[in-house]
């Protein structure tokens, strides 16, 4: 597979192809050189990136309300005593820097994963009706049932993810070919719209539907049981794992589906697996703290300019950097309405617009 990100192949890898042929040995170490150099760059920024979201995380533990010393954090984590600050660690500020980590990471590795999977720049996790599909289910568990339990809410919205992008699946299935990037954008986009007509519809006609949702709509890690993180912990996991499994698909997609077939990979089977993994991430992180937008579709851009294309390392780089622009839009929410705080899903389209337009006009893009 050849790297978008690398040079280009020329007379340097015509000559090297040829082991007979002693003016390639030359070139096939200066290639290696320069891919040697390429991979410890990024090793490094890998590195990077997991010592930035260790301060973020340690930012997110120790700012707030009532702000923390590292000492005292500490205590409450080696010797809690049930005083104050160790019930603001243990109880507030831990579950919900956990909360963080995790959405962003689904987010983060969702938003590649559709942009990859679809060939669309504006993909994000969205785009399959998941957001709208958690929305319907919430709301019609609260108007017909009453439900307004953040844990089963939680449930809810994530059979509701899962069950709009089976439908979305379904439609978007081209009969003898399966799914192709054009019908999975179209169907998500009807269903989505779909589902967002039918939530408004019920909460204009219900008053104290649209209270109990308004809640959960605007997307937050603030007062997230818990046991919801503990119930979607696995769906992270899994979703995860299928997620950087996809990556050599993903790759081999981006040369064209024929390509990829005649390269040994099994395009439907690839589709399925990457939809299945943006299923899971994005309904669980939905789920566990409402519709957060942005993080999915800034994020693999800024991590492809980095990077490059190579999916083995973009989703990688997307997953971290999705958890600490989460996890910093949170901390940053604290500070900016004092005593109180900006929700993380207002703080993201407050900062997030303005950045991605920043992003589309000082830098070229690179292609999907």
């Amino acid at each position: 597979m050849h790297d978008a990100s690398g040079p280009p192949p020329g007379p340097v890898s015509a000559a090297a192809a040829d082991p007979a042929d002693p003016a390639g040995a030359p070139g096939r170490a200066g290639r290696a050189g320069v891919l040697g150099a390429r991979r410890t760059r990024r090793l490094v920024g890998l590195a990077a990136l997991v010592l930035a979201l260790g301060l973020t995380a340690l930012a997110s533990v120790l700012v707030g309300a009532r702000a923390l010393s590292p000492e005292t954090v500490w205590l409450a984590l080696t010797a809690s005593a049930g005083a104050e600050a160790d019930i603001i660690v243990h109880d507030i500020r831990l579950p919900r820097t956990a909360l963080g980590l995790l959405a962003g990471i689904g987010l983060g590795l969702g938003g590649a994963l559709m942009q990859g999977h679809t060939r669309n720049p504006l993909g994000d996790p969205s785009i399959l009706g998941v957001t709208f599909g958690a929305a319907l289910a919430v709301v019609l568990g609260i108007a017909l049932a009453g439900v307004t339990d953040l844990r089963t809410q939680a449930v809810l919205a994530f059979t509701g993810a899962a069950l709009a992008t089976v439908i979305v699946y379904a439609i978007g299935s081209v009969p003898g070919r399966g799914p192709t990037p054009i019908t999975l954008a179209l169907a998500g986009t009807a269903v989505s719209w779909l589902c967002y007509s039918l939530v408004s519809g019920l909460v204009l006609l219900d008053q104290a539907t649209m209270d109990n949702f308004r809640f959960w709509r605007v997307g937050s890690l603030v007062g997230r049981d818990p046991e919801v993180i503990v119930q979607m912990l696995p769906f992270f996991a899994a979703g995860t794992l299928l997620a950087l499994a996809n990556a050599g698909a993903l790759n081999a997609l981006a040369l064209g589906e024929d390509t990829a077939r005649a390269l040994g990979h099994r395009v439907g089977r690839a589709r399925v697996v990457g939809l299945a993994a943006v299923t899971l991430l994005t309904g669980a992180t939905v789920a566990a703290c409402g519709p957060i937008a942005f993080v999915g579709l800034i994020v693999p851009h800024v991590a492809r300019g980095v990077v490059g294309s190579d999916h083995r390392w973009l989703l990688p780089y997307s997953a971290l950097m999705g958890a600490i622009l989460l996890l910093g839009a949170d901390v940053f929410g604290r500070f900016l309405a004092p005593p109180g705080e900006l929700q993380v899903g207002v703080v993201l389209a407050l900062v997030g617009a303005p950045f991605f337009i920043y992003v589309v006009r000082r830098r070229r893009l690179l292609s999907l």
